[in-house]
């Protein structure tokens, strides 16, 4: 048994029936866990049930079944996936936008504290700027287009970005920097396997409150200056007074933004936080 067990270590294998039972309690805890969101949201769901019913005003709060046929009536009409579609397109861009010069930024900002000094007083002030001052500014010097649009709702998410990154770029270790001074590792090496494994946490952390704060203000913007999107429909039906057709948009892209959220970063923050367990 114990010559059994050194081979499996020098072969580099792991031995399949001790692996089991662990492998077992991480199904049952995503199975739990799932179980646990299901549940959450019935409750949510039967929430809004009870509200509905002590309303009774349709035009006030409707049943969530109500919203059934006209959802399906803007799905065929193809009005929901189009205007879904543009405001998706803004998200991203600003997202990406956001990410990489917050990214660069705190980096640059966390390892040189000269430029740290000089920068701070910035990054507070743009910290505390409402985002309505940002999205009305961009609206009157650029005009009513997507390019204001996008760079509003990257101004504010440049930020918060760039202090996360800062506070990781702080933490690095100085043993790994030391070490890749010595064998002197080229710009691209030290980035990809010194500097950006140990930013990686900050950067998952960065990007799961970025994409949810950018979506919203994505919405507002929408609200105030574009001619499509789910924030230009929920202005349209506000004026309406048509509550409906607010709860089918607003849903919709909520529904899709926890789609990101589930199948995407949360992923890809575990996966990230792996080494770290083993």
């Amino acid at each position: 048994m114990q010559h059994q067990d050194t081979a499996d270590r020098r072969t580099g294998q792991s031995p399949g029936p001790a692996a089991r039972p662990f492998d077992r309690v991480d199904q049952i805890g995503q199975i739990g866990k799932i179980g646990t969101t299901g549940t959450s949201l019935a409750l949510l769901l039967l929430i809004w049930v009870v509200a509905a019913t002590l309303t009774r005003d349709p035009a006030t709060l409707p049943q969530p079944w109500a919203l059934i046929s006209p959802f399906l009536s803007e799905l065929r009409s193809g009005e929901l996936m189009f205007h879904l579609g543009k405001t998706l397109s803004r998200v991203i861009w600003a997202f990406v936008l956001a990410m990489s010069l917050g990214i660069a930024l705190g980096l640059a900002m966390g390892r040189n504290p000269r430029l740290n000094r000089w920068l701070d007083p910035w990054l507070v002030i743009f910290l505390n700027l409402p985002a309505l001052v940002l999205i009305v500014l961009c609206y009157l010097w650029i005009g009513l287009n997507e390019t204001a649009a996008i760079l509003a709702v990257t101004l504010n998410k440049i930020p918060n970005v760039t202090t996360m990154i800062r506070e990781g770029a702080r933490a690095l270790d100085p043993a790994l920097d030391a070490m890749a001074s010595v064998y002197r590792l080229p710009w691209r090496k030290r980035m990809r396997h010194v500097v950006l494994p140990q930013l990686a946490p900050f950067i998952t952390a960065a990007a799961r409150s970025g994409i949810a704060v950018i979506w919203k203000i994505v919405l507002v913007v929408e609200f105030l200056g574009r001619s499509n999107g789910i924030g230009f429909q929920i202005h349209l039906y506000f004026q309406l007074f048509d509550v409906a057709m607010v709860l089918i948009y607003a849903l919709s892209f909520v529904t899709v933004m926890l789609a990101m959220e589930w199948l995407v970063l949360q992923p890809v923050e575990r996966r990230v936080r792996q080494w770290r367990q083993e």
